[in-house]
């Protein structure tokens, strides 16, 4: 945890890993885009799922992402990547508006490549924090 940013959000995004159904790993994206830049926001969502479902196994043109903007049980800012022909989950994020900027939680399988889509993210131009569930 040495380069978490936020030790609140790492916490929190540690405790989203817990032992469910499936074992998972997390990265919380911190970007610099405020309140305003919603596209700039969403698109940025995008591309770290597309990264994810890259090293996922899953191409990334098979893959759509779910908002649930008419489901009671997602929030407005929670979002899945799920692929074309079974809807299988490939990744889940919350948009998190913190001190001015947003923070995307996103969190997927853990046997992804974990490093690699840490690296990516980096890659994108993002600082990233990553959250292993194990």
């Amino acid at each position: 945890m040495a380069d978490a940013i936020d030790d609140d959000l790492y916490h929190r995004t540690k405790a989203l890993l817990e032992p469910g159904e499936i074992e998972l790993n997390g990265a919380v994206v911190h970007t610099t885009y405020d309140g305003s830049e919603d596209v700039q926001m969403m698109q940025a969502t995008i591309d770290v799922g597309d990264l994810i479902a890259e090293h996922s196994g899953h191409d990334p043109k098979d893959c759509y992402v779910y908002s649930g903007n008419d489901d009671s049980d997602f929030s407005s800012n929670q979002h899945q990547g799920l692929t074309l022909d079974d809807e299988a989950f490939v990744w889940e994020c919350q948009q998190l508006l913190r001190e001015g900027s947003f923070d995307i939680v996103i969190y997927y399988e853990a046997s992804a490549d974990h490093e690699a889509i840490l690296e990516g993210i980096r890659e994108l131009g993002y600082e990233v924090t990553g959250v292993r569930g194990d």
